[in-house]
């Protein structure tokens, strides 16, 4: 070999050997590799020689092109390989050190309620469906039995958005109920799911938000009876408040979506706010026996099956569990609100604590 091509390698493998960093690396990179780098260089001036020198010296040059290729990219494997060890060992957490109190986060009641009422449905056998925020007319409202000129569907108490090109019109879900119209039409029975998310009504106050959280249930069998449907809803209510005797009710009311239906009013205080003391009575859900034309709308035979369905706001059950007064306070992101009514994020609900 050549004393240049010689040198060349020397001081390369050198420079390599001492680089400490990838900026150092990628400076010795180019400066022999690069366009007007050394080796470059050389291989530029072979088109001046004659053709024998050119043979020997082109021979020298490209075995010097290959060994060195390899040996800075063994080298920058290598900067590369410390680097990530030296930041993975700057990063290391140690997990077993408690977690600081003051700097621990907090789940939020919503998020809580959701966890402990999937709990308990899901002891139960319940399964949960899921649903798009944005639904049809016909989803949200006709096939629930929801008249034309039902309230619910005026425009100053949903929100419409416009129609698509297949012509139906769309609406922020005004309830999770259209999830379980889609569980009907896509499942065939026995179902038993619970239907818990995000619902929409131009409606805002100290009790009602524009945006809230649902929970809805859907039971359909064969033989189902309102003794099925009492039964499951008072064990729920009781365990959700712990009051293992919490007193329950049933109220005779109307949904066009069940029949017959029932308002559930639970036990309480009126004076103290206490859940299950004292003699007056809270409502805290609606539920019914699916009405006949719903089951039909699905493509389910009335006379075959039968089922209950049930509703209830996830913020209004929160609120009455945690002694919230305000359901604004839910959406307006204080530290302070959510440390005092936020749960311990290391204990959450778990299914085999429904009971």
């Amino acid at each position: 070999m050549s004393d240049d091509v010689n040198i060349l390698r020397e001081e390369c493998l050198n420079a390599l050997a001492a680089a400490s960093d990838h900026r150092a690396w990628d400076a010795i990179r180019v400066s022999v590799l690069g366009k007007s780098g050394q080796l470059t260089g050389l291989l530029k001036q072979l088109g001046r020689m004659d053709a024998e020198e050119r043979k020997t010296r082109g021979l020298l040059l490209n075995r010097l092109r290959d060994e060195l290729t390899r040996a800075i990219e063994a080298r920058g494997q290598e900067l590369e390989t410390a680097a990530l060890d030296a930041r993975l060992t700057a990063e290391r957490v140690d997990v077993s050190v408690p977690v600081m109190e003051a700097g621990r986060g907090a789940i939020h009641p919503v998020s809580q309620a959701v966890e402990e009422i999937t709990a308990i449905f899901g002891a139960m056998g319940f399964s949960i469906a899921e649903g798009p925020d944005i639904e049809t007319d016909w989803h949200n409202f006709s096939a629930l039995n929801t008249p034309e000129h039902h309230s619910a569907r005026t425009d100053h108490d949903t929100f419409y958005l416009p129609a698509e090109g297949d012509g139906r019109n769309r609406v922020l879900r005004t309830q999770t109920s259209g999830v379980q119209i889609r569980t009907m039409l896509g499942n065939k029975p026995p179902i038993r799911i619970i239907a818990p998310g995000r619902t929409y009504r131009a409606d805002h106050d100290a009790t009602h938000s524009p945006m809230f959280h649902q929970c809805e249930g859907l039971v359909i069998d064969r033989g189902i009876t309102l003794g099925h449907l009492k039964g499951c809803l008072i064990e729920f209510l009781r365990v959700f408040f712990g009051k293992p005797d919490l007193p329950v009710r049933f109220r005779a009311s109307y949904f066009p979506f069940t029949e017959p239906s029932m308002e559930v009013d639970i036990g309480w205080s009126r004076k103290t706010g206490e859940i299950g003391g004292g003699k007056d009575w809270l409502e805290v859900l609606g539920s019914g026996m699916v009405h006949p034309r719903v089951l039909a709308n699905c493509g389910l035979n009335p006379e075959e099956w039968q089922g209950f369905a049930f509703g209830m706001g996830i913020e209004r059950l929160s609120m009455l569990k945690n002694g919230i007064p305000d359901l604004r306070s839910f959406y307006e992101s204080d530290v302070r609100w959510l440390r005092h009514y936020g749960t311990d994020p290391l204990v959450p609900a778990l299914l085999h604590e429904g009971f």
